[in-house]
């Protein structure tokens, strides 16, 4: 009896819960990493997709460029081992939302559990391998690619703004996109984290395309220009998921 609760205690401290497992289906996810030179491109707001299949889940990252060659889980030291299942790059297409096209190097990278750090290595044109630590959370379902309107709104400020409602969505690759658009033409640009987004209209009422997620407050920072001085202002959106309709 004492091997045994001894036993337990052990499987408690070396195997923690780490959340009930996801059913099998694809979600838009998390994806962070302990490196500003190692991380998602900047067009899909630090998101990933996230497939779960058979109980095993992978994620779908898109680097910022064709730096990156490969990828390992696990240290760098096992990477360079003969026979080490390297992780390979695909060439993606991304669109920026300004409508700027360019090819990056993507990676489907196995993940072993959510919200806790695993080892990636990484190896560049240079050659040389790089240990780092990453993360996945935050999983949300993802709905088929396509395009879709849902009832968007705004809250803070002075209150005066608004936005279209409902918003136009397009979902590519699993990542959902959205057209937002102001009740004023003097906002230059907006931020989610620490993510610029230029508005895609030079006429008009200020327009954005902001990657987003339903059913989740989005906190925005929009910089207005109608005040003596361009002024960074305050709001959170919210993404109906239960108003989603195809267009």
């Amino acid at each position: 009896m004492r091997k045994f609760l001894l036993f337990c205690f052990i499987a408690v401290i070396c195997f923690p819960v780490l959340g009930a497992p996801l059913k099998d289906g694809v979600y838009t996810a998390d994806f962070k990493t302990d490196s500003s030179m190692f991380h998602v491109n900047d067009a899909y707001g630090g998101k990933g997709v996230l497939t779960v299949k058979g109980g095993k889940m992978t994620i779908h990252v898109t680097m910022p460029s064709k730096q990156i060659l490969s990828l390992f889980c696990g240290k760098a030291d096992a990477a360079k081992a003969p026979g080490a299942a390297l992780i390979e790059h695909t060439v993606d297409s991304v669109t920026h939302p300004d409508g700027f096209v360019e090819k990056a190097h993507g990676f489907d990278i196995p993940v072993p559990y959510l919200d806790k750090d695993f080892d990636c290595a990484l190896v560049g044109k240079k050659g040389k391998w790089y240990d780092h630590k990453v993360s996945v959370s935050n999983p949300v379902p993802t709905v088929n690619d396509g395009s879709y309107n849902a009832d968007v709104s705004l809250k803070g400020g002075t209150g005066r703004t608004t936005v279209i409602s409902p918003a136009e969505l397009t979902v590519e690759n699993g990542l959902i996109w959205a057209t937002i658009v102001f009740s004023s033409p003097n906002y230059d640009y907006m931020t989610i984290g620490e993510t610029r987004y230029d508005r895609i209209n030079k006429d008009g009422n200020s327009a954005f395309r902001i990657p987003v997620t339903l059913d989740k407050d989005i906190r925005i920072s929009a910089l207005t220009t109608a005040m003596s001085n361009p002024h960074l202002i305050e709001y959170t959106l919210y993404f109906d998921g239960g108003s989603l309709s195809t267009r």
